[in-house]
């Protein structure tokens, strides 16, 4: 019976001579779902992808992508997968239409399947034309689409809308949900948070080389609590708003002068507006706006990625109960590490 599971790694180990790449990185990615893997530069993240791809050899540990094992079965992993990296692969001298039948050709593709994607993904008017005068977002989209010749089972999206227009930008985005919504699997590594806020089912986390928070988004959010947010009438006042701020949050502030803003986390309950603001007037702090609301995922991330040198720990788990450090995998669980 196949596997629940696209993606399912256990233990793997990687190091570059005194560089340990990767500690133990267990990953369980459901069929059909989108997995956000984020962490800072240089966390493990590529790593990972090239021995799931089967680039690289890990040093310990064992893999399964597409129901074969990256050590064995090499050949049979890359049948089943798609890999859509940062930088376009295509040819910008050929045009769209003789980029995806080079690629059908190259994978054993059916040649009527360069025509299919160029429809999918609103490109045919412009398949005659030479890629190099695509548009930044044409371009990515024609990636898209040589990454999808061979109807992989997995795909490998890295970076994908870097550079793109929002009208392009929700286009990637529309074209990635209707994959997933086939039952395509997309394991999607970015910079760009709200990407992963938009189309993550589950992220993991990676920091310091290990896989440190997972869950959905909502749940990595849950775990920063909300965000306490102030605009002061007079930036000289900032001063004193953050001391109110990191009175009843015990989070150091985040001030911008130009903004007149001042802002801190909190995960303590009892902290409502109404405190804030009786606090804000007591101290004689001139307030234009204040409001409490749920921390974005850039904020979580500099907040869990940061929480040691900042020296304002977090809870190690999420509410719902998925494993964040270490443990068997689950659904949505997954350690990894870094790079």
């Amino acid at each position: 019976m196949a596997s629940t599971y696209a993606v399912l790694s256990e233990g793997l180990e990687k190091r570059f001579g005194d560089v340990h790449a990767l500690r133990s990185l267990d990953l369980a990615v459901p069929r059909g779902t989108v997995c956000g893997v984020l962490g800072p530069n240089g966390a493990g993240k590529t790593t990972a992808v090239r021995i799931l791809t089967t680039l690289t050899a890990p040093d310990g540990g064992s893999a399964q992508v597409a129901g074969h094992d990256v050590r064995r079965e090499p050949a049979a992993v890359r049948r089943g997968i798609g890999v859509v990296g940062q930088y376009a692969s295509v040819d910008g001298d050929l045009t769209g239409a003789e980029n995806l039948r080079l690629f059908a050709r190259l994978l054993r593709a059916p040649r009527s399947r360069a025509a299919e994607l160029l429809e999918r993904f609103e490109l045919t008017e412009a398949g005659d034309r030479p890629a190099r005068t695509y548009s930044g977002g044409m371009r990515r989209r024609l990636d898209l689409a040589a990454g999808l010749i061979t109807r992989p089972d997995v795909l490998f999206l890295d970076e994908p809308t870097t550079g793109l227009d929002p009208h392009s930008r929700n286009g990637i985005w529309d074209a990635v949900r209707e994959l997933t919504g086939e039952g395509t699997t997309v394991l999607l590594t970015t910079q760009y948070l709200e990407e992963a806020d938009q189309l993550a089912d589950d992220i993991v986390l990676i920091d310091g080389g290990r896989a440190t928070h997972s869950g959905t988004p909502a749940e990595l959010k849950a775990l920063v609590g909300s965000y306490a947010e102030v605009v002061v009438l007079d930036a000289a006042a900032l001063p004193a708003a953050a001391a109110v701020l990191d009175q009843l949050t015990g989070s150091e502030p985040v001030l911008d002068a130009e903004k007149r803003t001042a802002g801190a986390v909190t995960t303590d309950p009892t902290v409502t507006l109404p405190l804030l603001v009786r606090e804000l007037d007591a101290a004689g702090v001139g307030v234009v706006d204040a409001g409490l609301r749920p921390p974005t995922l850039d904020e979580v991330f500099l907040r869990l990625t940061h929480r040691k040198r900042a020296g304002h720990p977090v809870p190690d788990r999420p509410s719902a109960g998925h494993p964040v450090a270490d443990g068997p995998p689950t659904d949505h669980s997954r350690k990894e590490p870094a790079a």
